[in-house]
């Protein structure tokens, strides 16, 4: 017989909520400055600023540890093209974390209410250096969480154990007890190694069905 899901744990960006690509936002925050770029040129940036992001030294400052580092880098990186379009990276870091600006997956707002329904404690666990719970209020399911575990509060990232650990303890259940949902096949898979049962969902365009009602299917079993 299958152990019963006590508790679930969920990723936070490409799982509950997408936003729309770089490329689409960088064109986004262009126009609002009065900056007609075409696609190309769009791509062109967005490219650019993913692979500065990217860098080994880049990723060594530790962006999802510190809030503080996660602004200033972010605000440097997205400046690339600062010099054709002056205010850009602020505006595209402005996109960025505009809690309206970032769409539920087409059956995550029904998932959420359908388990906490179920009175199964909700946790979202996420490599960020922002306070995501701003995106849960705005879309009206803020009250579904019980538990946010943010990298940058905790002082650890996916895939290491202790988050996974913490994440688990915080919704007062045993590795044996939870579901992790997410969709990185290196950070959130790191559940797996915890011995987390973990149901990796397809990266998808937001909005779409990216397959997370079947958590609701796997809980009730």
């Amino acid at each position: 017989m299958s152990r019963k899901i006590r508790g679930v744990l969920f990723d936070f960006g490409g799982t509950l909520f997408a936003h729309p690509g770089l490329a689409e936002t960088v064109a986004i925050a262009a126009r609002r400055l009065g900056a007609n770029w075409d696609v190309a040129r769009c791509a062109e940036v967005a490219a650019g600023i993913d692979r500065l992001a990217m860098l080994p030294a880049e990723i060594a400052r530790g962006r999802d540890l510190d809030a503080g580092v996660w602004r200033d880098r972010w605000h440097e990186l997205y400046a690339v093209a600062d010099g054709e379009v002056p205010g850009l990276g602020a505006e595209i870091y402005r996109q960025m974390h505009d809690p309206a600006t970032w769409i539920p997956y087409r059956d995550a707002v029904w998932t959420l209410r359908g388990l906490m329904d179920a009175e199964i404690p909700i946790g979202v666990i996420s490599n960020t250096g922002w306070d995501v719970r701003s995106v849960f209020r705005q879309h009206g399911v803020g009250y579904c969480v019980n538990q946010f575990v943010l990298s940058y509060e905790v002082g650890l990232v996916k895939p290491e154990a202790g988050i996974f650990g913490l994440a688990v303890d915080a919704l007062l259940c045993s590795a044996d007890d939870v579901l992790m949902v997410g969709d990185d096949p290196v950070a959130d898979a790191g559940a797996a190694r915890c011995g987390i049962r973990t149901l990796l969902l397809p990266q998808t365009p937001p909005a779409s069905d990216n397959g997370i009602a079947a958590v609701l299917a796997l809980a009730s079993a």
